[in-house]
């Protein structure tokens, strides 16, 4: 094309030469590149050309007015970005083996944004330096800004990411906005932000608009008609501050992030609680913590503390209370630093640090981190302020977690006692404080005082608050456990069928509240013995757990536990040790190893090994929980003392009455000492170590422990317990084994007319009922009533619990041993 008349024309004749020849021949393809303004290819596009133009831009508006078709140019994908990262710092490929990578490549390239030219950038500094990805990326942390403006030789030093961010800001100039909310959105995460987000913005629509839309216009975010989104490069290099740079001077950079957190303030929703405000809660999440894992400690605000601790508070309700702690510490250490030790605000995040602590299960921070803030609670506030009931009632809720109900319960007469005369007889704070006292009773086997207790606290809250108000929901859940508990299912079923219908009604399907009272119906439906109705209603709540709340929420994480046990109660051990097995590794992922409920995980798996007869295994497992929970939980907690006697009644089962019954006599006596003689824990213990003397064959002492667990469980309990049924049982057992068959069927008979009036005739505990009667018949010599009752409850046990199932295989054999 003549390159000689480059000195003798000047610009403008050589471009229109330029011109006449590419309007002359056909056939060539014209690149033109890093276009900034479409006037400037116009005069060429205006013309008919017979070849092809080509054109790279970050200008993405305009085009339309040269009838050019834009193509948009995606990033790449990680395993095309990982290729192009080796091919350049090393010559090799790895399009064929992407797993040929050197280590650090993929998360490097996933730090870029899978962004070509950073790709070409990045990999040119490493094939120049021969460090590692993961180096680079260590640089990129403590530098963002100075490596992505890092050119290796060769490398155009005008292409830096860094470089082309000026030059576009440069750009820029006559919208100032532009700028200040570039460094803004810096702060948030690469997701796509929300634009509600935007609007606590101290500018008028229209300006906010024609920014963004500038912004946009040069591929500098990308926008839909909710969304904003910034490559994270982008981000990185606008929130690093530069003194030499006109965009990023770091009183700027500081002013964007202060209006950043105060937007995310401004735009959170004010209960993190109510489930309304989730689906923005969620929005807003990856944002606020790109700001918090961006913005330095020590910049923290007032505004940052708030925002952290209402944060804290929503990740704790989702179950994710690792997280939540950190949060709630940063937050305290801010007021603290900027309040004072002592100031409300300040006691208010000291309390919330502590909930925190013992929803991760760690009540050896909790309690004491409670018990600080009540002592300055009182002092600074007064005994009587409403934050200081608040304060007592939150560390009589950690004694009762930690198993110390003496404190627990008195504290919490206390608490409720000095609510009544401060805040008055039907405040709300005073009516949770009678439902927490009901509970603590519950906990301690006092259903004599929280039934009415609860019953009370209900009518109250129905009065003062509504039949519909959560509250009162709560308080008809509450009573429904106290009636299953005392074995009253009846009662338990149909207020926990009408508190779910309520609960579906008046808070929806998907509330948390209504999640849980499906799984409770559907534990007293277990309960019951009517495991068709339990399982399907288990697996329903399951499903709908993890689509509301997530995987691996506390609460879904309980949904399998539980689903697990009802697989175990019908006898489907093939299905409930899978689930338990991947129940206990996903609460060892989430909550830790030491949580409380990893270990009630672990224990429930023990026992499904020894149903399904792997002692070893169920011992060995036994054994580690225990020791887990003496050293998480204390020698005393009532977690600890139930392992205890599951290990003695596991060793029992192995035959190794050696080892069960010095374990069942220590907890037997531990249990009186420290849940009293007439609580059901106490009372188990009772009845297994009678039956372990029985096993032993030491009748003499079995007997004798059987009939005064019997006469306790009637007192305590009632008559019509399933407990004091199961004691009943068990002594008929005792009876026939020591050859008084008379008494053994005669109480056989009346357990089994109890059983069928109580329970049903299809509960599984009347169906053993039958089994042992029909074998005490046989045993007396009254084949034709035993083979009857036998033929009559296998039948039955086939009907209701199925072919398989353990009953059932018992009932056979027993009938097939009658010939």
């Amino acid at each position: 094309m003549q390159p000689e008349l480059k000195a003798a024309l000047p610009l403008e004749a050589l471009a229109e030469r330029a011109l006449a020849w590419l309007g002359a021949h056909s056939g060539w393809l014209l690149i033109a590149d890093d276009v900034t303004d479409v006037t400037d290819v116009e005069p060429l596009l205006g013309r008919t050309l017979r070849g092809h133009v080509v054109i790279t831009s970050r200008l993405r508006e305009g085009w339309h007015r040269v009838d050019a078709s834009v193509l948009p140019l995606d990033v790449l994908t990680h395993d095309q970005g990982i290729d192009l990262l080796v091919r350049i710092a090393t010559g090799r490929t790895t399009a064929h083996d992407p797993s040929a990578a050197p280590k650090g490549a993929r998360e490097l390239v996933e730090a870029l944004g899978c962004l070509p030219l950073a790709i070409e950038q990045a990999a040119a500094f490493l094939h120049q330096t021969r460090i590692t990805p993961a180096a680079f990326l260590q640089l990129v942390a403590a530098d963002p800004a100075g490596m992505y403006d890092e050119a290796a030789h060769g490398f155009d030093p005008q292409r830096t990411i860094t470089r082309i961010w000026r030059l576009t800001l440069d750009r820029l100039a006559a919208i100032p906005l532009a700028g200040e909310l570039l460094r803004i959105l810096a702060w948030y995460g690469a997701e796509a932000i929300p634009r509600f987000l935007l609007k606590g913005l101290d500018v008028s629509a229209v300006e906010g608009h024609k920014a963004l839309g500038a912004l946009a216009a040069y591929n500098v975010i990308a926008l839909d008609e909710g969304t904003v989104t910034v490559h994270r490069l982008v981000q990185a290099v606008a929130r690093t501050p530069d003194p030499e740079d006109p965009h990023r001077r770091p009183t700027e950079i500081d002013v964007a992030r202060e209006r950043a957190t105060r937007l995310l303030n401004a735009a959170v929703p004010r209960d993190p609680e109510d489930p309304g405000g989730w689906p923005r809660w969620r929005a807003l999440l990856p944002h606020i913590t790109m700001l918090a894992s961006h913005a330095p400690a020590e910049t923290d605000t007032d505004p940052t503390a708030r925002l952290l601790s209402k944060t804290a508070i929503f990740l704790t309700v989702q179950g994710m209370v690792t997280r939540a702690l950190g949060y709630h510490q940063r937050a305290h250490a801010v007021f603290a630093r900027l309040l004072g030790s002592e100031h409300p605000d300040t006691l208010t995040s000291r309390n919330n640090l502590a909930y925190a602590y013992g929803a991760a299960g760690d009540l050896n921070r909790a309690i004491p981190l409670y018990e600080a803030t009540l002592t300055q609670r009182e002092r600074v506030l007064g005994n009587d302020h409403p934050d200081t009931l608040t304060s007592r009632n939150n560390l009589a809720y950690a004694y009762e977690s930690a198993g110390d109900l003496n404190r627990a319960i008195a504290l919490y007469e206390a608490t409720l006692a000095d609510s009544v005369r401060v805040l008055g007889n039907d405040h709300p704070d005073t009516l949770t404080s009678r439902n927490n006292l009901a509970h603590a009773y519950g906990a301690a086997g006092d259903l004599n005082r929280a039934i009415p207790l609860y019953e009370a606290t209900l009518t109250q809250r129905e009065r003062v608050l509504g039949n519909d108000h959560p509250s009162t929901l709560t308080s008809r859940n509450n009573l429904a456990h106290a009636y299953e508990s005392a074995g009253d299912l009846n009662r338990a079923i149909a207020l926990y069928e009408a508190t779910l219908a309520d609960s579906v009604r008046v808070l929806g399907n998907d509330h948390p509240d209504t999640l849980s009272s499906r799984n409770n119906l559907a534990y007293t439906y277990e309960s019951a013995g009517d495991l068709n109705r339990a399982i399907p209603l288990y697996e329903a709540t399951l499903t709908q757990r993890e689509r509301v709340l997530g995987n691996d929420h506390p609460d879904t994480l309980t949904s399998r536990n539980n689903l697990a046990h009802a697989y175990g109660a019908a006898g489907d051990l093939n299905r409930a040790i899978p689930l338990y097995e991947a129940t206990l590794t996903q609460r060892e992922r989430v909550l830790g190893n030491d949580h409380p409920d990893t270990l009630t995980s672990r224990n429930n798996l023990a026992h499904a090994y020894e149903s399904a007869g792997d002692l070893n295994r169920a011992i060995a497992l036994y054994e580690a929980t225990l020791a887990d929970s003496v050293r998480v939980l204390g020698n005393d907690h009532p977690d600890t003392l139930s392992s205890r006697n599951n290990l003695a009644y596991t060793y029992e089962s192995a035959g190794d009455l050696n080892r069960a019954i010095p374990l069942y006599e220590a907890t037997l006596t531990q249990r009186e000492r420290v849940l009293g003689n007439d609580h059901p824990d106490t009372l188990t213990s009772r009845n297994n170590l009678a039956h372990a003397y029985g096993a032993a064959g030491d009748l003499n002492r079995a007997i004798p422990l059987y009939e005064a667990t019997l006469t306790q469980r009637e007192r305590v309990l009632g008559n019509d317990h399933p407990d004091t049924l199961t004691s009943r049982n068990n002594l008929a057992h005792a009876y026939g084994a020591a050859g008084d068959l008379n008494r053994a069927i005669a109480l056989y008979e009346a357990t089994l007319a109890d059983s069928v009036r109580v329970l049903g005739n299809d509960h599984p505990s009347t169906l053993t009922s039958r089994n042992n009667l029909a074998h005490a018949y046989g045993a007396a010599g009254d084949r034709n009533r035993a083979i009857a009752l036998l033929e009559r409850t296998l039948s039955d046990c086939i009907r209701v619990v199925g072919g398989d199932h353990p009953l059932t295989r018992t009932v056979r054999a027993n009938l097939e041993a009658l010939g």
